[in-house]
């Protein structure tokens, strides 16, 4: 049998697990309406809570569908699906996946067809990747705030400083991928400005939505800044690849 990336048994699979996270979400909202009964809410602003915090989720959720379409062309619906909808992102996600693909001499978003010793690999490598995060929380997290605290007691400016570099950190690890093929300009190629480019135009909207947010005294186009910024900055992507050949 050929191997499919959108069979229906990986979609069964997923499904499976899907339902299960899900099913622990309605049991947690459950507890939570009931444990507010008993403290006495307002059954009407517990209603109102509920409704405003479903409208809200829809924002970022746009953010999940648009990486999931942009993973799937290379590894199908089922495993974009399971990953973005448990525990991952779209910065991360791509990477490995990319990452992996390129160790088996593929190149990210031109795979027309994988094998499934391939897929398996793939799916391996941003599945354990991710959870060494997960294993890490039990054992580090508890001692690294000790000592943030025991550092913020001793020197809160340092440790104001500590806690944004260590921010800084990790968010040049991803920008260091999005500048990572800007050399191919030395070589009569603009490709590589292709995503500095995108991911400019990402930050300029994310900023306007920043001094909307200000200016209009409106919090909920934070709510949808990532999205949009996303939506948009994806979509740029068509006129500068045209624009830079």
């Amino acid at each position: 049998m050929t191997f499919n990336v959108n069979h229906p048994i990986l979609f069964g699979l997923v499904a499976v697990i899907i339902a299960a996270v899900l099913g622990q979400s309605v049991f947690f909202l459950v507890k939570a309406w009931k444990r507010g009964r008993e403290i006495g809410m307002d059954p009407v602003k517990l209603r109102r809570i509920t409704v405003t915090a479903a409208v809200f989720t829809i924002a970022p959720a746009v953010a999940i569908v648009i990486s999931v379409i942009t993973l799937a062309k290379d590894l199908g619906v089922a495993l974009p699906w399971l990953r973005l909808s448990v525990v991952g992102s779209l910065s991360y996600e791509t990477i490995a996946a990319a990452n992996a693909e390129s160790a088996m001499g593929l190149t990210f978003g031109q795979v027309s067809a994988l094998t499934a010793s391939q897929y398996v690999t793939i799916a391996s490598v941003m599945t354990l990747s991710i959870m060494v995060g997960i294993w890490l929380v039990p054992v580090l997290a508890k001692r690294m705030q000790k000592g943030m605290v025991s550092l913020e007691k001793r020197d809160k400016k340092w440790a104001e400083i500590f806690q944004s570099a260590m921010f800084i950190g990790m968010i040049a690890a991803f920008v260091g991928y999005v500048f990572c093929d800007v050399s191919t300009i030395f070589h009569g190629s603009a490709a590589g400005l292709i995503p500095v480019c995108v991911m400019a135009v990402s930050a300029l909207v994310m900023c306007l939505s920043g001094v909307l947010v200000k200016v209009v005294k409106a919090r909920w186009i934070s709510d949808y800044a990532l999205p949009v910024s996303l939506i948009i900055g994806m979509a740029s992507a068509v006129p500068i690849t045209a624009w830079l050949g």
